[in-house]
């Protein structure tokens, strides 16, 4: 359905978008993944027709909408800041896009009752916006957003301003209602574990260009470059012998112990284990609320980061660990990009 092709956006000499293409299917949500400054919201602007576009092509359904102004594209944006109308109450804010195409009253308030419905707000319709916690307002936004039945949804930071606990929780509900509707969404995110939550296919962008793009898990667990691998939270890399001793440690699951390259590692990747393969040193302990982050010497391979579930870990005691491929991956390009 959206088809990117080569688009280029600059701001004087600044590149901010270089030759990015995309493809997003009918019924599909793509997560483009990206650092603050990285140009995923000028792309997001530049597809809704809000910035110029100094090369390449935005097209829906196979039609070029060079021209095509913002508001006859059928698409619509919602911010991280829901930019909701603080004066109109939700049911009015919601209604709102249904009143531009003239709806009937009555089908107003059918519709408003059916979405305050989806999103999980049933009977806040006489409710004012500033009475709602952030969390109930990009609720109301969202709802909003799908009153008009939109061709795309296009969302900017969508859950970016809201605490981490409801943000997980949020992200899993937008994936349910996305899915549930056959919405066809492009969202753009900073976030790796929102993007993995409710998207199906994630494209990480990095100085203006697209890095890797493909199904989510895939991009997880599959990182094309060290770049990528960092941005996406592998925190160690180690090569040579001490990658084979690791990979070892894993007794070989999950990856061919006679291929090269460079195995990264989330912290994730090495658990403390009595019946683990791998020795060390604990270096340094900090307790987190559901594990113990530790840096460890482990033998023949150096400082690394590793996980435990015991709080009592202190510096300069014994322990043994296990690889679990799940948090670790062999890049095959190693170089900073």
């Amino acid at each position: 359905m959206l088809e990117l092709d080569d688009v280029t956006v600059r701001f004087g000499a600044t590149v901010a978008v270089d030759s990015v293409s995309l493809s997003v299917a009918e019924g599909s949500v793509l997560a483009v993944l990206g650092p603050s400054g990285c140009g995923k919201s000028t792309l997001l602007r530049s597809i809704a027709g809000l910035e110029h576009l100094d090369g390449g092509r935005v097209c829906w359904d196979g039609r070029d909408l060079a021209g095509v102004p913002t508001h006859e594209r059928g698409f619509a944006l919602m911010f991280q800041d829901g930019q909701l109308f603080a004066h109109a109450s939700v049911a009015e804010n919601i209604a709102y896009p249904l009143k531009l195409r003239r709806v009937g009253r009555g089908e107003r308030a059918r519709r408003v009752a059916e979405l305050l419905e989806l999103v999980g707000l049933p009977g806040y319709g006489d409710r004012r916006p500033t009475t709602l916690s952030g969390g109930e307002q990009q609720r109301v936004a969202l709802a909003r957003s799908l009153a008009a039945e939109p061709a795309l949804l296009l969302l900017d930071e969508p859950l970016s301003a809201l605490d981490r606990s409801l943000r997980d929780r949020l992200a899993g509900d937008l994936r349910e209602i996305l899915v549930s509707t056959g919405t066809t969404a492009l969202m753009v995110t900073h976030d790796h574990d929102e993007a993995f939550t409710v998207a199906d296919r994630m494209a990480v962008m990095l100085d203006g260009r697209i890095a890797q793009e493909g199904e989510t898990v895939d991009v997880w667990r599959a990182p094309v470059s060290r770049q990528v691998a960092e941005f996406i939270g592998y925190e160690t890399f180690v090569e040579g012998e001490a990658a084979a001793r690791l990979v070892r440690g894993a007794d070989g699951v999950g990856f061919d112990g006679a291929a090269g390259g460079v195995l990264a590692l989330r912290r994730s990747a090495l658990r403390v284990d009595e019946d683990g393969s791998l020795s060390g040193v604990v270096r340094r302990a900090v307790s987190v609320s559901d594990a113990v982050h530790l840096e460890v010497e482990v033998d023949g391979v150096g400082e690394v980061a590793a996980l435990a579930e015991d709080p009592v870990h202190h510096p300069g005691d014994a322990v043994t660990l296990r690889l679990d491929p799940r948090g670790a991956s062999r890049l095959n390009d190693a170089r900073r990009l």
